[in-house]
């Protein structure tokens, strides 16, 4: 059993068909604006709306905010290599994937969850190991976004990247010290799996040795270094950029 919480989460969780068993609502919130979509949602999709006490929703939530509504759903499904690869056949365009290699904190795998749906990529892969795992706070911080973009967790991370490349997706690091710019990356219209490590260790050796480039977003100021939320999204960005140039 895993818990959605907040309002947009449970919303976006609702349009996007997810198994859902039970919604709880804050005994007293105001049903309008983005709760009274959910409402209508769970009505449409047959989910039960119970409405308990604020502080039974409260001493439930995982979360420090779950705006007075929280979503019971099975386990997370995460998806397969074979289901990630399967949308950008579909859509018949280049693939664009985010593999996340040690990031352990649960906001930044949201942030960049929700960078990447919007930036239009087809999947996230996860490490089995170092890594945040999907919790409530993941998904909250990822404002809906899993509800739309598939996770892939792998058991061996530079294993995974290994099976990319071997079907035809280059392998694309962030790393400060790379020499070239993301925005003069002339992969950014193959196929390709953007790489982000941690704040602290940044990607390890290995995968950086293996990978087919590297790229840095240019810094100019006084500040040495992105958050990697931050850079994982201006470097997504920079490379739908570049793709929306080139059509």
């Amino acid at each position: 059993m895993s818990q959605i919480e907040g309002r947009r989460p449970v919303l976006e969780a609702l349009r996007a068909g997810r198994d859902l068993d039970e919604i709880w609502i804050a005994r007293g919130a105001r049903i309008a604006g983005p709760l009274a979509d959910i409402v209508a949602e769970a009505e449409r999709s047959g989910v039960s709306v119970v409405r308990v006490e604020r502080e039974r929703v409260d001493s439930r939530a995982l979360t420090a905010a779950p705006q007075g509504v929280i979503a019971f759903a099975p386990s997370f499904a995460y998806a397969s290599i074979e289901d990630a690869l399967e949308r950008p056949r579909v859509a018949r365009e280049p693939a664009l994937l985010l593999a996340l290699d040690g990031v352990t904190d649960p906001h930044n795998v949201g942030a960049l969850a929700r960078s990447a749906e919007a930036a239009g990529a087809h999947a996230i892969l996860l490490p089995r190991r170092r890594s945040a795992g999907i919790t409530p706070t993941v998904e909250k911080a990822a404002a809906g976004a899993l509800a739309h973009l598939p996770i892939v967790e792998v058991p061996n991370m530079a294993r995974a990247l290994s099976d990319l490349q071997d079907r035809g997706i280059w392998v694309v690091v962030l790393d400060a010290d790379a020499a070239t710019d993301v925005d003069a990356l002339d992969l950014a219209t193959e196929p390709l799996c953007l790489v982000v490590g941690s704040e602290g260790r940044g990607v390890s050796r290995l995968i950086i040795d293996t990978a087919d480039a590297a790229c840095r977003v240019p810094l100019r100021g006084k500040v040495g270094s992105l958050n990697a939320s931050v850079a994982g999204a201006v470097a997504l960005f920079a490379v739908v950029r570049k793709r929306t140039q080139a059509t």
